[in-house]
């Protein structure tokens, strides 16, 4: 196994136990990672010496030596994150903590093209960091899209993104490394961060001019072959319902969007959820979206609802259904903490 790969995956996991807990220490660092005490003081000297992390004193135990104590330098490392919606462009400036500091959302023009985008996205990163340097952008976009290559791939309802390779152009734009995400995988990644082991099967669905839901399988994000999974408001659940704007009919998007009234529209909303939990057995479903906020209480108790009574035994197969705590903002958070884990998280395996 190369050095660099175990030097990063190392670092990562010194990080991750530092960006969970108070105060860290070699002792404990080595007892959760597996690590010598040797490796751990190279790995610790390392973070201290690129200021990720600090020292915090020293624990003095009633027996045995003293221990020096560390503690994450939230502060010492920046993220933008952009949630690109067919109506606004939200952005958020994110620590190594994962934590929102600074927030801001302008409108879109109708059917904007990648060229307005760029723009709007430039001025709002310069703007948003001010003196902080970020080492990259995370943009959260509007499928479908080939997350490998960069490059969206036809968003539905916006005629000028067909084939866009939108990583690259705001890579050239920026002059700082892009990650780009479907819109409602980067949601659930800030939803794992926030909720941590325990969020190990779930989905985060979105309602927000579209509907999708972003997948976490086996403690990961789950894409899919080709890195669009998440297409979760284009399965069908009329056969003869309403045209969807991907061609089919009866897709769940349609039918929800169709039916006005918010109570009803969350009714269809957790029929599809159910549909969702059958197929994949889930623990926990997070709802988010501007347009599902601004109903959040009849959402939550509508899908909660359907999943109580339309899962066959649900006395067992329990499902935690919440609205996101992030508001808004979750989207472009979790496209500043992709940025995060590309370069503190845990290697590719």
């Amino acid at each position: 196994m190369h050095l660099a790969y175990l030097r990063d995956y190392h670092e990562a996991l010194v990080i991750e136990l530092a960006r969970t807990a108070p105060t860290i220490e070699r002792g404990t660092v080595a007892e959760a990672t597996g690590l010598t005490p040797q490796a751990v003081s190279k790995v610790l000297a390392r973070l201290v010496e690129d200021g990720v992390i600090a020292t915090a004193g020293v624990r003095r135990p009633a027996l045995g030596k003293p221990a020096a104590v560390y503690r994450l330098v939230p502060e010492s490392r920046w993220a933008v994150g952009a949630h690109v919606s067919r109506r606004t462009l939200r952005l958020v400036l994110v620590d190594l903590a994962g934590q929102v500091r600074a927030s801001a959302v302008s409108p879109l023009p109708a059917d904007f093209t990648p060229a307005q985008l760029l723009g709007e996205l430039t001025a709002g990163v310069a703007a948003l960091a001010g003196d902080h340097a970020p080492i990259g952008v995370g943009i959260g976009m509007i499928g479908p899209l080939d997350q490998a290559r960069g490059t969206v791939r036809g968003a539905h309802r916006l005629r000028h993104w067909d084939d866009v390779p939108l990583a690259a152009l705001a890579t050239e734009a920026l002059g700082l490394p892009v990650v780009l995400d479907k819109d409602v995988t980067a949601g659930v990644t800030a939803e794992a961060w926030r909720r941590g082991a325990s969020f190990g099967d779930a989905a985060l669905v979105m309602v927000e001019s579209g509907l999708g839901a972003g997948l976490w399988l086996g403690g990961a994000v789950h894409r899919g072959a080709h890195t669009n999974a998440g297409e979760f408001g284009h399965s069908v659940v009329q056969l003869d319902g309403p045209p969807c704007v991907c061609g089919r009919r009866g897709c769940l998007e349609a039918v929800h969007d169709r039916a006005g009234d918010p109570a009803v529209a969350a009714a269809v909303l957790g029929t599809g959820v159910v549909n969702l939990l059958q197929t994949l057995d889930l623990g926990h479903v997070v709802l988010a979206g501007a347009d599902l906020l601004r109903h959040g209480e009849i959402y939550r108790a509508a899908v909660a609802e359907a999943v109580r009574t339309q899962v066959p035994r649900a006395d067992w197969l329990t499902v935690e259904v919440s609205l996101t705590g992030l508001g808004t903002d979750a989207i472009a958070a979790g496209a500043a903490m992709q940025v995060l884990n590309a370069r503190y998280g845990l290697p590719a395996r």
